[in-house]
């Protein structure tokens, strides 16, 4: 047994009498023929377990890497693109049937501010500001008070003046009295003529019969002296009653002469009582239309003159646009058109209004300094013209203010069938 199992043993072969096959393919070498050279064998693995990989190895797997990660969004961005190309075929297109059917038929302009004639609030007379009962951005009605001044010397004035005039006309009073005086007078002594010139023919006739009777010696002397005396005595006293009616005539011409004048001054009072009654309604100042109250700058007890600024009345309701169109855009506006009006401050709301009139010169002909282009150097710029666009009273209350600035664009297609010969020629 012992001699059969070792014959067994030594006829295995040893591991490392048998040449192995390494797992890469290469042949080991056997450890008991050469030891050295399977030193070398071991060195040379461990370097090529310790060599990098090649760059190139490296790119190619990441570009396969990568080519088969954006196949994918690849294939999904084209629908994309032919979606957001489909947007903007329509949009050109309907920006473009916009442009054929409305557009070209607009003349436009950014140029274009609001505006109202507003009435700044001035006194006419020096005073002290007793009240001032608005406040800005009130809204006040037509003939509202606004200010009211202090009307104690104007008050004291109207009095004097009206004391004045109450004498003058007592004076007039009084001549009418004595020019019925007077009348009286005349109508007096125009009653005594008559009575002697019926004296006169008495007296004549009793001239006659004694001047008869003297001569025959049927009176004396004496009475022929007395009816003459008698006789002469009553035309003196005719005479003397002709100047009394002039003389009363004269004095009710002179009195109506003086009546006259009385009135005259009277008169001349008469309009200081209007001016101190008129002086004293300044004493309070009223709105002229009903509008809003806006920069007012005025308090109780200032002292205010003439033609100091107090507040400004703003009429809401009587606002309209001024659009300065250039030169070259004015020959397809005509009043009556109608213009639409986008306001800024109303996040570009769109209000309906009508051409009213076009100025009758730019705009640089009514500045402080007009233009001269006769002499120096020369550049033409295209000048603006002013036309004027109404806003309906309900649409622009409370809606427009003066100062804001708007877009307005006028449609020439709504150019009245009844323009005028002026108006077609600008076209």
């Amino acid at each position: 047994m012992g001699g059969n199992s070792s014959g067994r043993l030594a006829l295995r072969p040893r591991p490392n009498e048998i040449g192995d096959t390494a797992s890469d393919g290469e042949e080991r070498p056997r450890l008991g023929s050469n030891p050295s050279a399977l030193a070398q064998t071991q060195a040379a693995k461990a370097e090529t377990a310790q060599k990098p990989e090649q760059p190139h190895a490296r790119e190619s797997k990441s570009e396969t890497t990568a080519a088969s990660g954006t196949s994918k969004p690849a294939s999904r961005r084209k629908p994309v693109f032919l979606g957001v190309g489909a947007l903007a075929l329509m949009g050109l297109t309907y920006f473009a049937y916009e442009y054929i059917t409305v557009g070209r038929f607009l003349v436009s302009t950014d140029d274009a501010y609001v505006g109202a004639y507003m009435a700044i609030i001035s006194p006419k007379i020096p005073a002290i500001v007793a009240e001032v009962p608005v406040v800005d951005n009130q809204q006040v009605k037509e003939g509202q008070t606004l200010v009211r001044l202090d009307d104690g010397d104007y008050r004291l004035a109207l009095e004097q003046a009206q004391s004045k005039l109450a004498t003058q006309l007592a004076a007039i009073k009084t001549f009418d009295a004595q020019i019925k005086a007077a009348e009286a007078s005349g109508e007096q002594a125009r009653a005594q003529l008559d009575s002697a010139k019926a004296n006169v023919v008495k007296t004549v006739a009793d001239f006659k019969r004694t001047d008869a009777l003297t001569a025959k010696d049927y009176a004396t002397k004496a009475s022929l002296d007395a009816t003459i005396a008698a006789r002469d005595s009553a035309y003196a006293q005719v005479k003397a009653n002709e100047a009394a009616i002039q003389s009363a005539d004269a004095n009710v011409a002179l009195l109506h002469a003086q009546r006259d004048q009385a009135e005259k001054v009277a008169k001349e009072l008469q309009v200081a009582v209007d001016q101190a009654a008129r002086d004293l309604s300044f004493t309070v100042i009223r709105a002229p239309f009903d509008g809003v109250i806006g920069n007012r700058g005025v308090q109780v007890g200032d002292y205010v003159t003439p033609g100091k600024r107090l507040a400004a009345v703003v009429p809401l309701d009587k606002v309209f646009v001024d659009a300065n169109f250039k030169e070259t855009q004015l020959p397809e506006i005509v009043p009556g058109q109608t213009a639409t009006v986008r306001v800024d401050a109303l996040n570009g709301e769109s209000l309906k209004g009508t051409v009213e009139g076009v100025s009758p010169a730019s705009g640089s002909q009514f500045s402080l300094l007009p233009p001269e282009n006769a002499t120096g150097n020369f550049t033409k710029i295209v000048q603006r013209v002013p036309v004027r666009i109404t806003i309906p009273a309900a649409t622009a209350h409370n809606k427009l203010r003066p100062g804001l600035s708007v877009v307005v664009s006028v449609d020439t297609r709504t150019t009245p069938k009844d323009a005028g010969p002026d108006q077609a020629a600008l076209r």
